[in-house]
């Protein structure tokens, strides 16, 4: 019994040092700092969400807190509106995949995504650029439904249409790739996001 808790522990370890080495490594100084800080709450996210279907308020709260903190603490020359931009692009993300999922259960009866998803997607338009934001949704998309398909062939089941899918699972590590594929672009190749 006491393997069976260790493993995703160790696991869950493993990951958070992986994560917060290649946040500073990528980035050294405060923003591979932000990124570090970034993966652990990520980490949290997907570990909860796979365990209980569920992605607490506390955490993408803090993260879209650390969003904003971020973003006022490299632009400080201006003040307020440094905060607009993780702003709007957090409403540009979410609102979409909230009228998605109330229109999914008006004509469905049933949810087909929650609103911790809503509010990680939030935090996920705070923290990158329109078009990574584009890019980590559907990669986590694909990444659950590939988990999904080949979990089912494994066990010999039957797809279902109404399975459950944590998707915070995949959504919340996605982003912190995304954080971590943009910065490497800004900062090894030059680029500027758009």
């Amino acid at each position: 019994m006491a393997d069976e808790e260790t493993a995703p522990s160790l696991a869950l370890g493993i990951a958070l040092l992986l994560g917060v080495f290649a946040s500073l490594v990528i980035a050294p100084g405060a923003e591979g700092l932000y990124g570090a800080f970034l993966a652990a709450l990520m980490l949290a996210i997907a570990a909860n969400d796979a365990r209980h279907y569920l992605i607490p308020n506390e955490l993408t709260g803090a993260a879209f807190a650390l969003a904003l903190l971020r973003a006022g603490a490299f632009v400080p020359d201006i003040g307020i509106e440094a905060l607009l931009w993780p702003l709007a692009r957090a409403v540009a993300v979410a609102l979409p995949l909230l009228l998605l999922m109330l229109v999914y259960r008006y004509w469905r009866g049933r949810d087909g995504l929650g609103l911790g998803d809503v509010k990680l997607a939030a935090v996920c338009g705070a923290w990158l650029d329109l078009a990574t934001v584009v890019a980590v949704i559907e990669l986590a998309a694909l990444l659950a439904i590939g988990a999904y398909v080949g979990n089912a062939v494994l066990q010999r089941k039957r797809l279902r249409a109404t399975a459950f899918l944590p998707f915070g699972l995949f959504l919340a590590p996605a982003i912190w790739i995304g954080w971590l594929g943009e910065t490497w672009y800004v900062n090894w190749l030059g680029g500027l996001p758009g």
